[in-house]
């Protein structure tokens, strides 16, 4: 039994000593500045796509764009899920590749045949039958493929960082920075470049291009897999959950152990050495009933848990609260990618003798980020680093909580911006405003989503236990998916409640004249929430027990073991390291 974890523990040794770092993840970095150049553009022209090609009223198209955004970054759990328990992070980012591109192919294809496009109708939608199916169907793969990519692939680049290294532990925290740099870079690209295509030639154009470019990326991608530390899928996450829930509610009446030390743990001679080992903490002990070793059964899976099994469960329940407080700012953006360009479709976009495309005014917080995203790194990190000694210069939470504050302000802002803009609509419908006036708001909340993406990212990755790290990652989209289906609810809730007691009987959102709703009091109220969402926020952030810089020290120092070098529990252990060298050997 020593010897073969000591030979994995070699074989392991040489393996992360060739491959992974920032050579391997150049690669990853490819991919995400291509595949962004679409997506993102996609996301911020759909709404003018479904309102002037598929005759989507104002709010339909919102909506229709929302739940579209939603249900992508919700399947990122799929992906997170797959990637964790059947297949590889990087054969699950190729085959939901694989599945987005062919989305985006039906998508071009409607978009190019004029038959495949509904009459105008006067309705809210005018989109049935065989249109509709085409229309719903390419939007269900292009969500199912881009969610599951998201699942998988920030982990791979990742995992290219060993974090008991304490120079690759500081190369971790870059790497997220970097990934969003990459992000900023091909989305800049997109917001200009492909939605001036999409918007002034031709959608399907726009839309070719983007199959195009996540192509090359997904073939870029793959040709990088000699360089890559590939982490073997390992047991289920979902059924590791179970067994501490289920074992916990069995042992419901048996009282909990003052001391911890009488939990069940796998010794440290017997534990394979590439398994983590997370320290007993005090939260949610209900749940240490799961590692009370029964007196009349042996040490079976589905009758006992180890500690660190139930520590990894405890671990996703601190995360949740944090999960739930970061939504919010979700649904401000989802506002900002919607309203703001249905906003900038009826101001002056002019630039000299240029017409900037209204989705394409978010180029300007994306340039301020990738001017600001290298001066974190390079300057704010590094002096940061030198006083709090953390590896990421501050805190993920204080990053994310950064971001939450500048998103109450954007809010503030686009309101302000808005109240200017009709008022001078209602003037002189001739001469609106310039469309350079929506920069505030998008140039705040782009600081914002530099600070919180980033830091939700690193967040969940580093703290997740090993086995559930693509799940977990995952956390950081299903925010913005529950952001984007919050903000569909808001929609309808605020137009249903305001339609009752505005003198006008029209809700703050209705039709398709932006100059006769009240744009401007929804952008308060998202602001209004936001401030009081940010003090919930604080008390689950100082709430939150951060894991151990080193888990396996912090371990050492813990309960003693208890021995169980017989059982039933210790020989699955020992299948697990031979199958771990087999697939070391195999990648």
């Amino acid at each position: 039994m020593t010897m073969e974890v000591e030979d994995t523990k070699t074989n392991i040794d040489d393996y992360y000593g060739r491959k992974g770092g920032f050579r391997a993840c150049m690669f990853i970095f490819v991919l995400v500045a291509l595949e962004n150049m679409g997506f993102v553009a996609n996301m911020l022209s759909l709404v003018l796509y479904f309102m002037k090609v598929m005759h989507f009223d104002l709010s339909g198209s919102a909506n229709t764009l929302t739940n579209f955004m939603g249900c992508t970054f919700l399947l990122s759990i799929v992906g997170g899920f797959i990637s964790d328990s059947i297949l590889s992070r990087l054969h699950t980012a190729l085959l939901f590749g694989f599945i987005e591109i062919l989305g985006m192919v039906l998508l071009t294809i409607q978009a190019y045949a004029k038959n495949l496009h509904p009459s105008a109708c006067g309705k809210p939608t005018c989109v049935k039958g065989g249109i509709a199916l085409m229309l719903y169907a390419s939007l269900s793969l292009l969500a199912l493929g881009s969610g599951g990519v998201r699942g998988s692939l920030a982990p791979l680049g990742a995992d290219q960082f060993d974090q008991k290294n304490p120079k690759e532990a500081v190369a971790l925290a870059s790497f997220f920075n970097y990934l969003l740099l990459s992000t900023t870079i091909g989305a800049t690209i997109g917001v200009t470049g492909i939605v001036y295509v999409s918007t002034e030639k031709a959608w399907y154009l726009g839309f070719f291009i983007s199959t195009v470019t996540a192509f090359v990326g997904f073939l870029v991608v793959a040709i990088g897999k000699p360089f890559y530390r590939i982490q073997p899928p390992a047991q289920s996450p979902l059924t590791k959950i179970a067994q501490v829930i289920v074992v916990a509610f069995k042992n419901r009446k048996i009282s909990v152990p003052q001391n911890a030390e009488e939990l069940f743990e796998i010794n440290e001679k017997d534990r394979v050495s590439t398994e983590e080992r997370i320290s007993h903490t005090n939260q949610f002990r209900w749940l240490d009933r799961a590692a009370i070793v029964p007196k009349e059964s042996g040490l079976e899976e589905w009758k006992v848990c180890t500690v660190t099994q139930i520590e990894e469960v405890k671990i996703l329940g601190r995360m949740l609260p944090i999960l739930a407080s970061t939504v919010l700012m979700n649904t401000c953006m989802a506002q900002l990618q919607t309203l703001s360009v249905q906003q900038g479709s009826v101001m002056d976009t002019s630039l000299g003798s240029i017409k900037i495309p209204a989705p394409s005014i978010p180029v300007i917080p994306l340039v301020f980020m990738s001017i600001l995203l290298p001066i974190y790194e390079f300057f704010f990190v590094p002096f940061a680093r030198k006083i709090t000694k953390h590896p990421s210069g501050i805190t993920q939470l204080q990053r994310v909580g950064v971001g939450l504050v500048l998103s109450a302000i954007s809010m503030a802002v686009a309101g302000l911006v808005e109240v200017k803009r009709r008022n001078q609509a209602n003037k002189d419908l001739l001469k609106p405003i310039s469309l350079f006036w929506l920069s505030f708001q998008y140039g705040i909340f782009g600081i914002a989503d530099m600070f919180t993406l980033v830091g939700l990212l690193e967040f969940f990755y580093k703290e997740a236990p090993l086995g559930m790290r693509s799940l977990s990652t995952s956390f950081t989209w299903l925010t913005l998916s529950f952001g984007y289906f919050l903000s569909s609810a808001f929609v309808s809730i605020i137009n249903s409640v305001t339609k009752r007691i505005a003198p006008s009987k029209h809700g703050w959102l209705h039709g398709l004249d932006i100059n006769k709703n009240n744009v401007n009091l929804f952008y308060w109220f998202l602001a209004i929430l936001s401030v009081l969402n940010f003090f919930v926020y604080l008390y689950f952030a100082s709430w939150y027990k951060y894991k151990p810089e080193n888990p396996d020290d912090a371990s050492k120092s813990s309960q003693q073991s208890i021995s169980a070098s017989n059982s039933v529990f210790l020989q699955s252990k020992e299948e697990k390291v031979q199958e771990s060298t087999e697939d070391q050997k195999t990648n």
